[in-house]
């Protein structure tokens, strides 16, 4: 099993930018296709971005493409997330998780993730 946790949020105003960090530790990190999911107050927990286990391949929520960015360093056992251009409604716990099953692009299905950091929260003022 792998470890997760997520770093990097904070209060920030509209229209800034944050970096949020996911470090892994345990299994070999490579071995996972990996993603973020996202929770804002009184929601359901829901997907932003995922990304294959070399990186080659990306997906975006709706929501978010444009304005985020995922990537990793395998060197580093650490995911990434670039968050542009923040709203108001990117307010939310942010997680990342590994992909257990399911097809990379194809779920958003919580059930299809684990390994669940403890999560890092995003605020964003206007």
């Amino acid at each position: 099993q792998v470890q997760l946790v997520e770093s990097g949020g904070g209060l920030v105003q509209a229209g800034g930018s944050l970096r949020l960090s996911c470090a892994a530790s345990g299994r070999t990190f490579s071995f996972y296709d990996m993603a973020w999911f996202r929770q804002a107050p009184g929601k359901e927990r829901e997907f932003v971005a995922a990304i294959s286990r070399f990186g080659g391949n990306r997906y975006y929520s709706d929501s978010v493409k444009g304005r985020f960015a995922i990537s990793r360093d395998n060197a580093k056992n650490t995911l990434y997330l670039q968050i542009n251009s923040l709203k108001s409604e990117d307010t939310a716990v942010y997680y990342c998780a590994v992909r257990l099953t399911g097809s990379l692009g194809t779920t958003t299905a919580l059930a299809d993730f684990g390994s669940w950091g403890q999560g890092t929260q995003v605020t964003v003022s206007s």
